[in-house]
């Protein structure tokens, strides 16, 4: 009897990992025909795991009790995210983070020049000074002293600003 049991818990198990690896598969498959962001918004990821809105600061979000969670660079680039727009969080059962933007703040595009200091990128605009992601520097293979446009929120007090395009480089 016992050996039944066995054989039936081997079986569940192998069946179990197939499906994982299908499942994986097919996520991989949806990232290629649609792009990450569009795939991560499908509805069964946004019911698994805990669910978190924050807000974007330039390059982490700030949950709504102060704690600072890690947005990955290539998606803050590729999306375009500038500070002060809303995220959702949210923490899958295996631990994966996926983010979606889900209140962009009211933006400007402005043009300035790609400045570097201290392993830092900036973009100058108008003697203002606008950190962005290196991510998005070598997106764009800009370098110091290329022209860029660049989104920032209309509210002035902003210290990041988000790479829209390069116009030199």
């Amino acid at each position: 009897m016992a050996e039944i049991a066995d054989k039936q818990i081997k079986r569940l198990r192998s069946l179990l990992h197939e499906a994982e690896t299908n499942v994986a598969a097919a996520k991989e498959l949806l990232i290629s025909l649609v792009g990450e962001e569009e795939a991560e918004t499908t509805p069964a990821t946004e019911q698994a795991g805990k669910v978190i809105e924050g807000v974007f600061d330039g390059q982490n979000m700030i949950g709504p009790d102060g704690k600072t969670f890690p947005v990955p660079a290539n998606y803050a680039s590729k999306s375009k995210l500038v500070q002060g727009d809303i995220l959702k969080l949210t923490i899958a059962e295996d631990g994966t983070f996926i983010y979606k933007q889900i209140g962009p703040v009211p933006r400007q595009k402005v043009i300035g020049t790609v400045e570097q200091k201290g392993g830092q990128y900036f973009i100058n605009v108008d003697d203002s000074e606008y950190r962005v992601l290196m991510a998005s520097v070598t997106y764009f293979k800009a370098q110091p002293g290329d022209q860029v446009t660049a989104v920032i929120p209309e509210e002035e007090n902003a210290e990041w600003a988000a790479i829209e395009a390069a116009i030199t480089g």
